[in-house]
C-alpha cells in the first residue's frame, strides 16, 4: 500500500521591515508644499464663511429683511412726529439706522463661532500648521461681506423713502467703509464671548444687553440736545454716537469733525483689547 504524501508547506518567509532611511527617502522625494501665509489662510476661512451662506441661504435673512424692517418701521412710525414728514426725517435718520442695523447683525458672529466650537470644528483648526488667528480673522472678513449687503439694502430702502445724500456716491461709500471698520472691531467682543460662554443662546442674550444701550442711548434717532443732561453726557462719550456723527458728515457732504478720529480710535482700541483677549482664550480654551 502507498503511504499518503506529505502536503505540509514551508512557512512563508518573513518580510523585512523597511529601513528608516528608505522611509525618509520616500517622504523627501517630492518638494514639501510651502506653508500658507496669514493672508492666504484668512481669506480661505473667509471663503468658508461665505460657503455657509450657499448651503444655508437663510443666513441672509438678517442682512436683508432686518434692515428693511428697521428702516421702514422707524421712519414711517416716527418720521412725521419727529421731523414733520418721513422724507425730512430720513435725511437725518438713515445714516444712523444703517449703523444700528450693522451693529446688531455683528452679534451673529459670536453665535456662529460658538456653534462651530460646540461641533468640535475649532479643535481641528487649532491643530493645523497655520497662522493661529486666521480662523477668527477669516470668519470676521466673511461677515464683512454680509455687512456690506445689509448696508446696500438699507441705502436702497432709504433712496426709495426719499433719502438724498449730499456727499454723493463717494460720501456714501466712505461712510459704509467706516461702519465696516467699526463692525469688524466690534466683532472681536463677540468672538471673545463665544470662547468664554458655554452656549450660543447665552451669547445672543449678553450681546443684546451690550448693544441695546450703546445704540438706543446714542444720537441715532434724535438730536441729543432734547435729552436730559445725564443722558447727554452718556451720548457724548458713546462710541456709537461718534460713529454716527462721522457717517452723517461723510454721507451728507459736510466737513468731518473730531468724531472721525474718535471713531477710528475706538475701533483700534476694541481690536487691541478684545483681539488680544480672544487670542489668549483661543490658545488656552480651558
Amino acid at each position: 500500500m502507498s503511504t499518503p504524501t506529505d502536503t505540509t508547506t514551508a512557512p512563508p518567509k518573513e518580510e523585512k521591515a523597511p529601513q528608516a532611511s528608505a522611509i525618509v527617502s520616500a517622504l523627501a522625494s517630492t518638494e514639501r508644499p510651502q506653508r500658507p501665509g496669514p493672508l492666504s489662510t484668512s481669506l480661505t476661512f473667509g471663503w468658508r464663511a461665505l460657503l455657509k451662506i450657499k448651503h444655508v441661504p437663510e443666513q441672509l435673512f438678517d442682512v436683508t429683511a432686518f434692515p428693511i424692517i428697521m428702516t421702514l418701521m422707524f421712519t414711517v412710525l416716527f418720521g412725521g412726529a419727529l421731523a414733520g414728514s418721513t422724507e425730512d426725517y430720513v435725511q437725518f435718520f438713515l445714516p444712523g439706522i444703517m449703523v444700528q442695523s450693522l451693529i446688531m447683525i455683528t452679534m451673529y458672529t459670536g453665535h456662529t463661532l460658538r456653534t462651530d466650537i460646540e461641533k468640535g470644528v475649532f479643535d481641528r483648526f487649532r491643530s493645523l500648521p497655520i497662522w493661529r488667528p486666521s480662523a477668527l480673522v477669516g470668519m470676521l472678513l466673511g461677515d464683512t461681506v454680509r455687512f456690506t449687503i445689509a448696508a446696500i439694502v438699507t441705502a436702497v430702502v432709504g433712496l426709495f423713502l426719499g433719502w438724498r445724500p449730499g456727499g454723493g456716491f463717494a460720501g456714501v461709500t466712505l461712510g459704509v467703509l467706516l461702519i465696516l471698520v467699526f463692525a469688524f472691531s466690534l466683532g472681536w467682543i463677540w468672538t471673545f464671548l463665544s470662547l468664554l460662554l458655554r452656549s450660543a443662546n447665552s451669547i445672543m442674550g449678553v450681546s443684546m444687553m451690550i448693544i441695546t444701550p450703546i445704540t438706543f442711548g446714542s444720537n441715532i434717532f434724535v438730536d441729543p440736545s432734547t435729552m436730559p443732561g445725564w443722558l447727554q453726557a452718556w451720548v457724548e462719550v458713546n462710541p456709537v454716537s461718534h460713529l454716527v456723527t462721522s457717517v452723517r458728515d461723510l454721507m451728507g457732504g459736510t466737513p468731518v469733525g473730531s468724531s472721525l478720529p474718535l471713531a477710528l480710535l475706538w475701533s483700534a482700541g476694541l481690536v487691541a483689547v478684545f483681539g488680544t483677549l480672544t487670542m489668549w482664550k483661543y490658545r488656552d480654551p480651558r
